[in-house]
């Protein structure tokens, strides 16, 4: 009657815990359907570590007759596992699990660098492009990118932390945005909180070294990013602000763009487009000079002729104005700016002539 009670039957033979995977189960020995008066943890209790420890939380299910606990927690590396196993009739049935060896996975991965890589930013800085050697994890990002101010303390807010992090498809480049709500003047988080950049102010952006590969290795090291504050940029990008250096027919040597201020990194790589007399004209793309210059350089020696350097309007610089648009506007002048047609794409014609 006791046993049936304690909704218990004891197979009374060669009972013994093993582990298998996490979990730690009680073998040799049928679990009735219900728990007894005390709970499973009063039959079966699993600590970590020596000596006089709490036993772990975790959770008890009976399976097939068996019965199984699983930890809450991972056990951390190199604690020992002691089992303990009260039977309705007998004495206690107890194992000790040596502490598993781990693998240590080399940290390899780095931070290759920042974008911008120019340490003078305008107080309303839109995005920043973090890129690493090999692909990282996801889900880290938060807690692992931090901005500092002049002192050392986090800004707190800094950035739009969504949940969808913003990767490449090879996870190396991810994208960080600045709080747009705190950039654009007249919205709430502007008003109340302020902008995350303040001119004339320096900063740090910190990459924790605890940042995890999707091997589970750390970076190799942590990486910062110094930086000024400068005024906030609100015009517009305007082509004929830029000046274009035209190459030499029969030669490979770069067409090359330079910027009056840095522009978006990633963009820069995928907005121009050139044709020749011939139709659409192959080759490589670099940017340099603290992405204030743009440099194309042809699979094929140059041909004479006209050609023409097509560029997508959507082409922001640092602050996120496009080629006639700004990112910021008053909200008295939204009517006003709204009314004017922005053109897709701004063609650029230059001439490649014979050395």
């Amino acid at each position: 009657m006791v046993l049936l009670a304690l909704a218990l039957t004891a197979a009374a033979q060669d009972v013994s815990i093993r582990q298998d995977g996490g979990a730690y189960q009680v073998v040799g020995w049928t679990a009735g359907s219900q728990e007894p008066p005390g709970g499973w943890p009063s039959v079966f209790a699993v600590y970590a570590g020596e000596g006089d420890v709490p036993p772990m939380l975790g959770s008890y299910s009976v399976e097939g007759g068996v019965l199984v606990f699983r930890p809450k927690y991972p056990v951390a590396p190199g604690l020992r596992v002691r089992a303990v196993f009260h039977p309705p009739a007998g004495p206690a049935v107890q194992t000790s699990f040596e502490p598993q060896r781990t693998t240590v996975v080399a940290a390899t991965t780095y931070v290759e660098r920042i974008y911008p890589t120019t340490d003078l930013l305008p107080d309303n800085q839109l995005k920043l492009y973090v890129v690493f050697s090999a692909p990282m994890s996801r889900g880290e990002t938060w807690k692992r990118i931090h901005l500092l101010d002049a002192r050392g303390s986090q800004v707190e807010l800094a950035f739009l932390e969504i949940e969808q992090e913003l990767w490449d498809q090879e996870q190396r480049r991810l994208t960080v945005l600045f709080d747009p709500g705190r950039i654009k003047r007249g919205l709430v988080p502007h008003n109340e909180l302020g902008p995350a950049l303040l001119e004339g102010q320096e900063y740090t952006l910190l990459i924790d070294r605890e940042w995890q590969d999707p091997q589970g290795a750390p970076l190799r090291e942590e990486f910062r990013k110094r930086f000024r504050v400068g005024p906030a940029d609100r015009e517009p990008t305007d082509v004929k602000d830029w000046r274009l250096t035209p190459p030499k027919a029969g030669g490979a040597e770069a067409l090359v763009v330079k910027f009056p201020e840095p522009m978006d990194w990633a963009m820069l790589q995928r907005t121009f487009q050139l044709s020749g007399p011939s139709g659409a004209v192959a080759g490589t793309i670099s940017v340099g000079n603290r992405e204030t210059e743009w440099r194309f350089t042809p699979a094929r020696p140059w041909q004479p002729g006209d050609y023409q350097l097509i560029v997508d309007t959507s082409l922001e610089d640092l602050a996120g104005n496009r080629i006639g648009r700004a990112f910021d506007v008053d909200l008295d002048q939204f009517d006003r700016v709204t009314q004017r047609v922005i053109p897709k794409t701004e063609s650029l014609p230059f001439r490649v002539s014979g050395q």
